[in-house]
Parts: C-alpha cells; structure tokens; sequence
C-alpha cells in the first residue's frame, strides 16, 4: 500500500465516525502522508453576534484539518495541544480551506501546521497543532501488523 492509499483509507475510516466534522458542514478535500484539506462554507448557523465567521467554528475546520494530516499513517493519533491566531474576520458565504500540513514527526509526537484562507486566498487564521500517538489504527493493516 502506497503511503497516499493508506492516508485514504485512514480517512475514509475517520469520516465514517465524524459525525462533528459533517455537522458543522466541512467538506474532505483531499489527504495524503502528514497533508490533509479540508473546506467550510460560512452559513449564517456559523456566525456569532458580531455578525461574522464564530472563532471556535474556524477553529473546528483547522483542528480537523490537522486531525485528519496526523492520523494520515494509519496510528492512531490525537491532539495534545493547538494554538491559533486569528488574522482576519470570516463572514457569511465565505469559502474557507484548511491546510494541515506535518512540521516534524519524531517517535509519538508530531507538529503541523494549518493556513485556513477563504475564496480570495486572504488567510484568516493559522494554527499550529500538537499530537501525539495513541495505541490502535484506524483500519487493519496486515502489512504494519506484521511489522509489531
């Protein structure tokens, strides 16, 4: 299996169970080895009483961005620590994507990175997440098993 089937295969199992991710509205857009994207459209549900894109819903996209770039091998892997800036207001009808890509992978621990931009390409936040990896995987692979 090819590094990019096993990234497909380990998130065909996790959107299978994210109902959170389908709830808000995300959409998968593509993964790959330690890469993932993923895409929102700002519905008026998404907005706070300011009028714009709610924070934690920018943050949702970015978080499951990442969840998806880190679970990418087939271990399974969960945050341990994000942070997030906001550089720009989200508004209703935006386009948003979110790319998580890997930093640094070392043992159980890893770093990534994600630009979420909307439909003009302006960034509107970036996050940086933290995993780590937990005992299981997403799908039985008998080839990684072998290997244990």
């Amino acid at each position: 299996m090819t590094p990019k089937d096993r990234a497909n295969r380990a998130a065909a199992s996790m959107w299978s169970d994210d109902n959170a991710s389908a709830w808000i509205g995300m959409r998968l857009v593509s993964v790959d080895e330690g890469h993932a994207e993923l895409a929102l459209t700002i519905e008026p549900h998404h907005c706070n009483g300011h009028g714009i894109g709610h924070g934690g819903i920018t943050f949702a996209l970015a978080d499951s961005a990442f969840a998806f770039a880190c679970n990418s091998r087939n271990q399974s892997t969960v945050a341990q620590h994000n942070m997030i800036s906001f550089l720009a207001p989200v508004h209703k009808g935006d386009q948003l994507i979110a790319i998580a890509t890997e930093v640094s992978l070392t043992g159980r621990s890893g770093i990534y990175d994600v630009r979420v931009t909307n439909q003009d390409g302006l960034t509107v936040a970036e996050m940086r997440g933290f995993s780590r990896a937990i005992k299981g995987q997403l799908f039985e692979d008998p080839v990684e098993e072998a290997r244990s």
